[in-house]
């Protein structure tokens, strides 16, 4: 059976159509307007609230240094997001772009167009995790310019120890804790991706990744599971605080990079695998 005149596949659904049709979804506008509106709150929270109590060097926690200056506010603010809004914001970009179309019924038409089915999984994908990537670094960003601005432009203060790292020997750590905080979500990211292949309900693939991510963290908490935990995608989380530490530990983050990676791939290959046999009817 030869193809129409003029038909080829890899200009179905380009990038740039698939960019515009989702940056056009209210969702998409009204999360990154809670994500770009959240560090302006957290600084009025601070200006208007009750100063903390005096800590001891040791027991300093990065929420009692979060106004030493604009990088331990965004170290903060990257710190109280991470494990629940960017999973939000991820799970909703990711889980919501497949599950939305068998929602509206267009998913088979958008095949009978025809889109090759990978390519189509491929371009949701890519620009899924393009709005997911830039989510999790503009919360950081906008933290960081309010909190230079709110708090000043002064040397980092190092959680626990209260040991000082002058701003710009800590710039390129920024850029590795946020590169970090992007490579742990890509669990989420996936996880989500590959409910929202099963479901036409786009809540429920977004629930169910963050419902997942859940139950991780409290299994996380269980420590009769020992050395177990360390193969639970939430474990390393918070790895990115070694970024902070004076003297660099890599250690935790390639630890937490390999799990993060290993269980996208699989989870993405998984939901490649199953949507190319799947008997879509809506």
């Amino acid at each position: 059976m030869t193809a129409a005149t003029g038909y080829a596949p890899r200009r179905t659904l380009p990038l740039r159509v698939e960019i515009v049709r989702q940056f056009k979804r209210r969702r998409t506008l009204v999360m990154f307007g809670l994500l770009l509106a959240l560090p302006w709150i957290l600084v009025i929270a601070f200006q208007f609230g009750p100063q903390s109590s005096g800590q001891t060097q040791s027991q300093l926690r990065i929420s009692d240094l979060a106004t030493a200056s604009g990088l331990n506010f965004a170290a903060f603010a990257l710190s109280v997001s991470a494990s629940f809004l960017l999973v939000v914001a991820v799970a909703l970009f990711c889980g919501d772009t497949v599950a939305s179309e068998a929602n509206w019924s267009s998913l088979r038409y958008l095949l009978a167009a025809p889109v090759p089915r990978d390519r189509l999984l491929r371009q949701k994908l890519i620009v899924a995790l393009g709005y997911s990537a830039a989510a999790v670094i503009c919360l950081p960003l906008m933290a960081l310019l309010a909190g230079t601005l709110a708090f000043g432009w002064n040397d980092i203060q190092v959680p626990g120890t209260g040991e000082t790292i002058p701003a710009l020997d800590v710039l390129p750590r920024f850029g590795i804790m946020i590169g970090y905080a992007l490579v742990s979500q890509l669990v989420v990211a996936a996880l989500a991706f590959l409910v929202s292949t099963m479901t036409d309900s786009p809540l429920g693939a977004v629930g169910g990744a963050v419902g997942l991510w859940i139950v991780s963290n409290i299994l996380q908490a269980v420590e009769a599971l020992g050395t177990l935990r360390e193969f639970l995608p939430t474990f390393w989380n918070n790895a990115w605080l070694d970024a902070l530490a004076p003297e660099l530990d890599w250690s935790g983050m390639a630890k937490g990079a390999s799990v993060s990676i290993t269980y996208a791939a699989i989870l993405i290959a998984i939901a490649f695998r199953r949507f190319r046999v799947k008997d879509v009817v809506s």
